[in-house]
């Protein structure tokens, strides 16, 4: 593979005192912070677990741009609902979405906030039961019981509609380009940023946007979407102490074709999947977001890895993946 990537070293994060305020404003002034874990994982945020003098735990998000891993790029388009999903208002309207739907997620404790430190900061409840990840491969017949339910919130949370695409909290007439064509355009940006970096991807370069074009030719119209997380892998699905699962990153929830959202769980859940299954699923659509959710999961790594992200191995290992998947793609009918 022919990378061009500069990756430094871990960012330091912030220390307790700085996340006193947020603390004392979620917590009261009885509990005191008395340390601070940065948690790993997250790429356009902070994580940080707060320890009071107690032993009571809570979750503090904190959106700067002295968190977010991406590097900067172009705004996107108006009508474009895959702009970088980052920040509290995002957070906030995505929660209320969610918890309407009846989807768990973390309870807040302190509603995203300015003015308490640089950015924005919010403090939900520290869900310990770790990833639904974690739990499949300790102890699979318990996660079973967790899949079940996942399932059950995956078909609540598709079956809330609307006629408009977009952001949960956003407004206004419909956008002017449909969903398959916004993928469209998404997936051949992505393939020419993945065939200038990836030998194979450039190789048959041709064939992935022909084919990105038959399958997008192939779409019906469509007028309404369902409210889909975005991002939805076993990772960003923790587990709480009643076996329930509780969704994060939230930030890129919208109301979508729900099938984008399916093409993303087939490839995260793989043998899992059915457990997450709806009726009615467009095959056209699918055939289209499946290569393009892959090609972006080639592009975007990649594009992530040109910054300072300090897990090298794991972004480069989801590219790996994703370029065999793409190149899968091209023999599949």
């Amino acid at each position: 593979m022919g990378e061009d990537l500069r990756v430094g070293g871990a960012r330091v994060g912030l220390a307790v005192g700085e996340l006193r305020a947020a603390a004392r404003a979620a917590f009261g002034d009885r509990r005191v912070p008395v340390s601070a874990e940065r948690l790993a994982g997250g790429t356009k945020k902070g994580v940080y677990r707060l320890t009071l003098d107690d032993g009571s735990t809570g979750v503090a998000y904190v959106w700067h741009p002295a968190e977010d891993y991406w590097p900067a790029r172009a705004a996107p388009e108006r009508d474009d609902p895959f702009g970088h999903a980052t920040g509290a208002g995002l957070f906030a309207a995505a929660h209320r979405e969610l918890t309407a739907a009846g989807v768990r997620v973390p309870r807040l404790l302190l509603a995203p906030t300015a003015g308490l430190l640089p950015g924005e900061v919010a403090v939900v409840e520290d869900v310990r039961g770790g990833t639904l990840q974690h739990l499949r491969e300790r102890d699979p017949r318990r996660a079973e019981v967790v899949l079940a339910r996942l399932g059950d919130a995956v078909r609540s949370m598709h079956a809330r509609r609307r006629d408009r695409y977009g952001r949960p909290g956003s407004h206004g007439p419909t956008p002017g380009r449909s969903v398959e064509r916004i993928v469209l355009d998404r997936a051949l940006r992505d393939l020419t940023e993945a065939a200038a970096r990836v030998e194979r991807i450039a190789a048959v370069r041709q064939r992935l946007a022909d084919a990105l074009a038959e399958r997008c030719a192939a779409v019906a119209p469509r007028s309404r979407y369902g409210l889909i997380h975005g991002e939805l892998g076993p990772d960003h699905v923790l587990v709480d102490e009643r076996d329930r699962p509780v969704l994060v990153d939230i930030e890129g929830a919208m109301f979508l074709d729900v099938e984008w959202e399916h093409a993303f769980l087939e490839l995260r859940f793989g043998d899992a999947y059915p457990r997450l299954a709806v009726d009615g699923l467009d095959g056209h659509r699918l055939r289209l977001y499946r290569l393009a959710t892959h090609l972006s999961l080639v592009a975007g790594p990649l594009r992530l890895l040109d910054g300072d992200f300090p897990d090298r191995a794991g972004m480069l290992a989801i590219v790996e993946h994703n370029v065999a998947r793409t190149l899968d793609q091209l023999a599949r009918p």
